[in-house]
């Protein structure tokens, strides 16, 4: 049964042939996948019944007509997979399909257009290792069989038994390899949560009421020192729970590091790619796996034409021995480059502190705001007492001369503004600031800044 009903089938009439004139083989009438178009989508529909859901010429041929139709229909695509893999029968005429059907995928993508992918059981060989894979946003099914090749041909040629460890929706989804693990009843509900056709709000995050403010009535900065404080308050709310008050709807992006949250986000109607870094979850440092998902969540902003929105809150990103062998510094500079090579308008807001290249990676958006009792500065001046006052107890004294309040990092001319308010007024602000930025902002008021302090 489709995952929603078919209103119009493609290529029902098109079938495969015997190329290697394989003993006792005759290509299926009804073929192992499906494709067409639903109400509101192109669906490509494997079948286990058919062979094994095994992919040869005619079903690769669906996929990629499907795929192009897609595209010049401007139609998403939802692929449900449920497969054994290539069809040995037909060779390589079944093998270079993984190539086609990957290329066609491709151009569907290229051409801004979603896709999503559910796998069923089971999802191995060719299929899972071509178009079944390219999906923007991929679940699985619970205790779903997936892998690149099946337990059985894994046993025989290599004596080794395999488990659920590696051959499971659920390893799958530790690895980072699939978004989320939907039972087959609520993956409608999903699909359309996905595709933006109904809401699917973000898990309820803890509440962490607001800490006292480090600001005046008038907005001056009570003290600098104050404010870092305040911006580390341990009941203070982080990037992660601003989003789940914020948004109505979020899909999950998933990530390896729990530091940091991407998503596709709903404010207000809009949609948006979101990221929302977490100072309470782990060490509140990002590592190298989390500019890894910040990166796909630009690329997916950037192809789907969708505004991309950071909520920033971090001292910085994590420096220790585990995060330089995996290259943190390597993974912030990508990162630069995947911000500065956005064509669509992105909005930053700090509402805690901004600690160093590790938060700017993150926010070195088109508008850059803060809340008026957030912090940002190019260390935390625990740092900068150590390296210029080579004390770490002269850090309240550091505080102050980084210049790192809110008005006075607007008075320098560091962000575009202060962004006041309860989550209401926060969220009309963050979608007034996509709708004044522009794609590029982000050099200008860095050149504008450097060249305000040049002589």
């Amino acid at each position: 049964m489709a995952l929603h009903p078919f209103v119009e089938k493609w290529d029902v009439g098109l079938h495969g042939e015997n190329p290697l004139d394989f003993p006792g083989y005759s290509a299926p009438e009804n073929e192992s996948v499906r494709t067409g178009r639903t109400e509101h989508y192109a669906l490509i529909e494997g079948r286990f019944d058919v062979m094994g859901g095994s992919m040869g010429g005619a079903h690769g041929e669906r996929v990629v007509r499907a795929f192009q139709r897609a595209t010049d229909e401007r139609l998403p695509v939802v692929v449900v997979t449920t497969s054994g893999g290539a069809r040995l029968q037909e060779g390589m005429v079944a093998l270079v399909q993984m190539a086609r059907t990957s290329a066609a995928a491709v151009a569907h993508s290229h051409a801004g257009l979603l896709q999503v992918a559910l796998m069923h059981s089971p999802t191995t060989g060719g299929v899972y290792a071509s178009y079944g894979s390219l999906g923007d946003v991929r679940a699985a099914s619970p205790g779903a069989l997936i892998g690149f090749a099946g337990p059985r041909i894994v046993h025989e040629t290599l004596d080794v038994d395999v488990s659920t460890e590696s051959h499971s929706a659920e390893s799958a989804f530790k690895a980072g390899r699939i978004d989320a693990i939907v039972s087959e009843i609520d993956q409608p509900r999903f699909v359309e949560g996905v595709l933006g056709l109904r809401n699917l709000p973000p898990e309820p995050a803890e509440p962490f009421p607001r800490a006292l403010a480090a600001v005046s009535a008038d907005g001056d900065p009570i003290d600098a020192w104050a404010a870092v404080q305040n911006a580390r308050a341990a009941r203070r709310p982080s990037g992660w729970q601003w989003a789940a008050a914020l948004c109505e709807s979020w899909i999950e992006l998933k990530g390896l590091d729990p530091v940091v949250r991407a998503g596709i986000a709903t404010l207000d109607g809009r949609r948006v790619i979101m990221v929302a870094s977490d100072r309470h979850a782990g060490t509140g440092r990002p590592t190298p796996k989390a500019y890894q998902l910040v990166r796909r969540a630009l690329k997916m902003a950037d192809r789907l034409r969708l505004p991309f929105m950071s909520l920033v809150d971090t001292p910085g990103a994590e420096p220790g021995p585990d995060a330089e062998r995996e290259g943190i510094a390597f993974e912030i500079a990508k990162t630069f480059v995947a911000q500065a090579s956005l064509r669509v308008p992105s909005v930053s807001l700090c509402v805690g502190e901004g600690g160093s290249g590790g938060a700017l990676a993150l926010g070195a958006c088109d508008r850059l705001l803060l809340l008026p009792d957030a912090v940002f500065s190019v260390i935390g001046p625990e740092g900068a007492a150590v390296i210029l006052g080579r004390d770490a107890q002269r850090a309240p004294e550091f505080a102050k001369l980084l210049k790192l309040t809110a008005p006075e990092l607007l008075d320098l001319g560091a962000i575009d503004g202060i962004m006041p308010g309860g989550v209401d007024s926060i969220r009309t602000g963050l979608l007034a600031a996509i709708d004044a930025a522009n794609p590029g902002d982000r050099a200008r008021r860095h050149d504008a800044l450097t060249v305000r302090y040049l002589r």
